[in-house]
């Protein structure tokens, strides 16, 4: 499927789901697109660093740029985000991404209980610190291949990139649309999953995991409440890879977009929805 044909189909798809803004893709490379927003280079960090107390999370809290936020801004103006092993803004989120194994043993306690006689409570999205190992054990993302993860607008890849998972910003009556697509797609009914993560896991760590398995599964997220800020009222996540998009596009004719049935009533709450948010068609 060529570029151009990637873009028409996606463009029908759009126009079935009733939803207005394209997908973003996702891929690594050693350049940046042009005006692309991205966090500011911060101080070195690395897990041996750490160990030996050399890391200065105070200097190194000064740049931090969310991965989710950077996408934000990209989403409302039609450009990239980015993250680098030296421009990483986020201590999760330089590990989400791969550009930096293994991750710190700091995060392991910000995001569960915090630090003993610290006024740091922590953010308690997880019940301790041996929980927090568990989880970032199991999404360990594979090194990255190149010195950027780039997220951009679909229509914005040229016919030599290739985004590697595509990513949707919906609403509750679109996602119905994309979780049917893709159980139709693989007839699988366990081909949507919902794990624990930050904003960026469940955009690119665990898409990467389960790739990694050789599974083809959707990564619905937006659950994590620190990137809540950074999505619209009522908007959650749903990545996929490109080959099981690919897929999802073929099997459109045969689909239920194309019958008479509920699909059309959903379409109409569609529409209500966008109405009432002022997004109108």
């Amino acid at each position: 499927m060529t570029e151009k044909t990637l873009l028409e189909n996606t463009a029908m798809f759009l126009e079935h789901l009733g939803l207005k803004e394209e997908p973003f893709g996702v891929y690594y490379a050693d350049t940046l697109p042009e005006k692309a927003f991205g966090p500011k280079k911060g101080i070195q960090i690395s897990r041996e660093m750490e160990d030996k107390g050399e890391v200065d999370y105070q200097e190194m809290f000064k740049c931090f740029s969310c991965i989710m936020g950077n996408i934000w801004l990209a989403r409302k103006k039609h450009s990239a985000a980015f993250i680098s092993s030296e421009e990483y803004g986020c201590p999760g989120g330089v590990f989400y991404s791969s550009m930096m194994k293994p991750n710190l043993r700091f995060i392991e306690h910000y995001v569960t209980t915090g630090f003993p006689g610290t006024p740091v409570h922590g953010e308690r999205y997880l019940p301790s610190p041996e929980a927090m190992k568990t989880f970032l054990d199991t999404v360990d993302p594979r090194p990255a291949p190149a010195k950027y993860c780039i997220f951009k607008p679909l229509s914005l890849f040229t016919e030599d990139e290739e985004p590697e998972f595509i990513i949707f910003f919906a609403r509750p009556e679109v996602l119905t649309g994309l979780f049917v697509q893709t159980t139709f797609t693989t007839g699988d009914v366990d081909c949507v999953a919902s794990p624990f993560g930050a904003g960026c896991t469940n955009l690119i760590a665990w898409p990467l995991y389960y790739k990694e398995q050789g599974l083809e599964k959707a990564v619905l997220g937006g659950f994590d409440p620190s990137a809540r800020k950074f999505m619209k009222p009522d908007e959650l996540t749903f990545t996929v890879s490109l080959s099981l998009y690919k897929k999802m596009l073929k099997a459109l004719p045969e689909s239920m977009f194309n019958v008479d049935g509920d699909w059309k009533t959903v379409r109409k709450k569609v529409s209500k929805s966008a109405k009432a948010w002022g997004e109108e068609e």
